[in-house]
C-alpha cells in the first residue's frame, strides 16, 4: 500500500524536506525517510542556526576546527558543506532513478551577499565546485542583485534553487531569467540537458502579513485566502511560460521545466487546518519543501488529490476583492522580500554567535 510521500509523487508533486542535521544523517534516520518517498532536502541558515546551536552533533567536528585556528564563518563553511554533501550522497540513488528530476540538496550562498551579484556569482561557483556533486542546488535569492548572477550560474550550468520569491512580479523575473540562464549556455554550444532549477515560492506569510490588516479593514472573509490563491495564479503561469514556444526550443534540447517549489508552507495561525498550504497546491511539476513537523502530518492525514490548478476563478477573485480593499500582492511580496533577507542575515549572524560561544567552551 503506498504512502502519502508515495502518492504525491504519483501526482507529480515532490515532497523535500526544509530541515538538515548531522545526526539524522549519520544514524540512519535520513536514509529511511528516502525509503518511505523523501525526493530532496533544503537548508537555510536558520536551520543550520539550530541544528549547531541546539545540540551536540557537531562538537566533535567543531573541535577539530578550533584546534585549527577557523574563523566562526570557516567553521560554518566547513560544516555545512559536509553536511550538504552526506545528504547529497544519500539522495543520490534518487537522483539517479528520477534521472535528474529529483534528488537534490541545498546549500545557500551568504545571506550577507544577497545585494552583491559579483560576490553571490563567486560564492556559488565556489560551493559548487567544493561540493562537486552533480545533485547539488545552490541557493540563491531573488533579489534585484541576485538574479544576474543566477542567470550567469545556470549559463555555468551550476543547478539553482532560487529563493524568497512573493508575487508574480517576483516569479515572472524568476523564470525569465531562467530562460536567459539556459539560452546563454545553448548559444555558447554547451549542453541543458543537466541543468536544474526549482523556482522557490513562500506561501504562508502572504496570509501571516495581511490576516491582521484583513481584519482592520473589516474583511475577516479573505483571512487565509491570499496565499493560496497567489500561488495558484503563479503556478498559472508556470504552465504558460513552460508551455510555450520559446521554451519549446529548449526543451528540444533537453531542457527541464523549472519547478515551482512551495516554501514557508507550515501554517503560522494555530485556528487554520495544520495542511493547509499542502494539500490546496497539490499539482505536477511542483516540489513542497516541509519542516518536521508538517512532514509527519503529511504521512498521517494529507488528502491528496489535485487541487493547484483547481478553482483558479476564486483566486482571481480573492486576489481582485484584496486589490478593491487596497492590497496589491506584488507591492506585499516586495515587503517580504526585504523582510525575508533581513530574517535570513540575522540568523546568519545569530549562527555565528552561537558558533564563537561553542569555540570559547571548547577552547577553555
Amino acid at each position: 500500500m503506498t504512502n502519502n510521500l508515495q502518492q504525491l509523487a504519483q501526482h507529480g508533486q515532490s515532497i523535500w524536506y526544509d530541515n538538515i542535521q548531522r545526526k539524522m544523517l549519520t544514524s540512519g534516520g535520513l536514509r529511511a525517510m528516502i525509503d518511505q518517498g523523501l525526493l530532496g532536502m533544503t537548508s537555510n541558515p536558520t536551520i543550520f542556526e539550530k541544528a549547531i546551536g541546539g545540540s551536540s552533533d557537531y562538537d566533535e567536528a567543531l573541535q577539530k576546527l578550533v584546534a585549527r585556528g577557523a574563523t566562526a564563518e570557516q567553521i560554518y563553511d566547513a560544516l555545512t558543506i559536509e553536511d550538504v554533501g552526506l545528504a547529497a550522497d544519500l539522495f543520490r540513488p534518487v537522483f539517479e532513478r528520477t534521472k535528474g528530476k529529483d534528488g537534490y540538496v541545498s546549500i545557500e550562498v551568504s545571506p550577507k551577499l544577497a545585494h552583491d551579484t559579483a560576490g553571490t556569482l563567486a560564492d556559488a561557483r565556489r560551493l559548487w565546485e567544493t561540493l562537486n556533486r552533480a545533485n547539488v542546488m545552490i541557493k540563491i535569492p531573488a533579489t534585484k542583485e541576485g538574479l544576474p548572477a543566477i542567470e550567469q550560474a545556470l549559463a555555468d550550468g551550476i543547478n539553482i534553487n532560487i529563493t524568497l520569491m512573493f508575487s508574480m512580479a517576483h516569479y515572472r523575473a524568476v523564470a525569465e531569467t531562467y530562460l536567459r540562464g539556459l539560452e546563454a549556455r545553448l548559444k555558447a554550444g554547451h549542453p541543458i540537458d543537466h541543468v536544474a532549477s526549482v523556482a522557490s515560492f513562500f506561501v504562508s506569510r502572504v496570509d501571516t502579513l495581511l490576516d491582521p490588516k484583513l481584519e482592520q479593514a473589516g474583511a475577516a472573509a479573505l483571512r487565509g485566502k491570499a496565499a493560496v490563491a497567489n500561488s495558484k495564479l503563479v503556478y498559472g503561469k508556470y504552465l504558460d511560460i513552460f508551455g510555450g514556444a520559446r521554451f519549446k526550443v529548449l526543451a528540444a534540447e533537453g531542457a527541464q521545466v523549472q519547478r515551482v517549489l512551495w516554501a514557508s508552507t507550515s501554517v503560522k495561525n494555530p485556528k487554520y487546518p495544520d495542511l493547509l498550504y499542502v494539500d490546496t497546491l497539490i499539482g505536477p511539476d511542483t516540489v513542497n519543501t516541509v519542516p518536521p513537523e508538517t512532514y509527519t502530518a503529511i504521512l498521517d492525514h494529507s488528502v491528496v488529490a489535485r487541487t493547484v490548478d483547481r478553482d483558479l476563478a476564486a483566486a482571481q477573485q480573492v486576489t481582485a476583492d484584496l486589490k478593491a480593499l487596497g492590497f496589491d500582492l506584488n507591492e506585499v511580496g516586495e515587503q517580504l522580500s526585504i523582510e525575508g533577507v533581513e530574517k535570513f542575515s540575522k540568523s546568519f549572524d545569530g549562527l555565528l554567535k552561537v558558533i564563537e560561544q561553542k569555540q570559547a567552551t571548547l577552547v577553555k
